[in-house]
């Protein structure tokens, strides 16, 4: 009885914090045309405190979705174009002497920032990429003997170019592990192809606004990590993960000589976080079955290792997680 009251009140908390994320959709919309699935994904990420890796072509407003959500929601704003020629200084920050005091001096670099874009993280070496990395996962930074805290929220997107591998350093799939969502997008319709067009073509945009301020944020995170996941929801999710890693226990033998390994106890978690931030968006304070279908693949294809023989069929993470989906049993 108790459950089903806090469950009640609950309820009530998401609906009268509802408006700063109705706030923040309704600035998204003004300046992103489609890419819903985008934008609530960086509501999830945001939401649950975590990064997202972003994979598409160039053009399809991914720059601008973070830019337009940080200017919304009040916060620093930085952006770093990853190059083959960059080093983790350039990123954290360096001590820099100063000839006047005759001291070293810190000179922090464009991760201290509230929303961050890594953009085309592929095309730097991998100890910038760890150095990026290590600030998202540890939420501190050391230079020299001091450390320093990241500031909260705190949201990393690192875009991905798919088309382009030629002189890229893939991220590793340990250091993937480290974003909450892997997201990938598409082309807009014919329709939002137009609206785009007539958009840009009439001239200058209208100013994007601040609605909310990131204390608003760091309240709405709190009243998600209070949303009630019960624990045939819990089992459901941890069916979903270990059928990852052991196939031919759910009946998938199909699938063990795809999987070269399965999810780590890190996409449990994650799954979990995200699920909790889908229920906040749809206005609910428990997690239900479908919050978990739906934002799986985008937790978990980044987390599944798979095989030569799944390259050379052209097999993909989706799929797999489609047929696992399909065959774990629902609650």
């Amino acid at each position: 009885m108790n459950e089903t009251v806090n469950i009640r009140e609950l309820n009530d908390l998401i609906a009268s914090k509802s408006n700063v994320l109705n706030m923040i959709r309704t600035g998204m919309d003004r300046r992103i045309v489609g890419q819903k699935h985008l934008v609530d994904s960086l509501l999830i990420a945001l939401l649950c405190n975590g990064h997202v890796l972003l994979e598409g072509v160039p053009g399809l407003a991914k720059t601008l979705a973070i830019k337009t959500l940080a200017t919304l929601v009040e916060g620093q704003f930085s952006r770093i174009q990853f190059t083959p020629d960059l080093l983790p200084a350039d990123i954290v920050g360096t001590l820099i002497y100063s000839i006047k005091k005759e001291t070293f001096e810190v000179k922090k670099g464009p991760i201290f920032a509230n929303f961050v874009l890594a953009d085309e993280i592929n095309r730097a070496p991998a100890k910038v990429q760890s150095a990026l990395l290590e600030a998202m996962q540890e939420r501190q930074v050391t230079i020299g003997d001091e450390t320093f805290p990241m500031d909260n929220p705190f949201l990393v997107m690192a875009t991905q170019n798919p088309i382009e591998q030629e002189g890229t350093y893939p991220l590793p799939e340990a250091q993937t592990d480290r974003f909450l969502l892997k997201v990938v997008i598409g082309y807009p319709n014919k329709e939002e192809e137009k609206a785009i067009i007539r958009q840009n073509i009439k001239g200058a945009l209208d100013p994007v606004v601040p609605v909310v301020s990131p204390s608003d944020i760091l309240d709405v995170q709190k009243i998600v990590q209070k949303i009630y996941i019960d624990e045939k929801i819990e089992n459901y999710i941890v069916d979903i993960v270990f059928a990852t890693r052991e196939p031919s226990k759910v009946g998938l033998e199909d699938l063990q000589s795809i999987i070269e390994y399965g999810a780590s106890p890190r996409a449990s978690i994650s799954l979990a976080m995200a699920s909790r931030a889908y229920a906040f968006l749809q206005g609910r304070g428990y997690v239900i079955p479908e919050d978990v279908r739906a934002v799986c693949h985008d937790v978990m294809r980044h987390r599944i290792g798979l095989s030569y023989e799944a390259e050379a069929n052209n097999i993909t993470a989706d799929e797999v997680i489609t047929d696992i989906l399909d065959k774990v049993e629902v609650p």
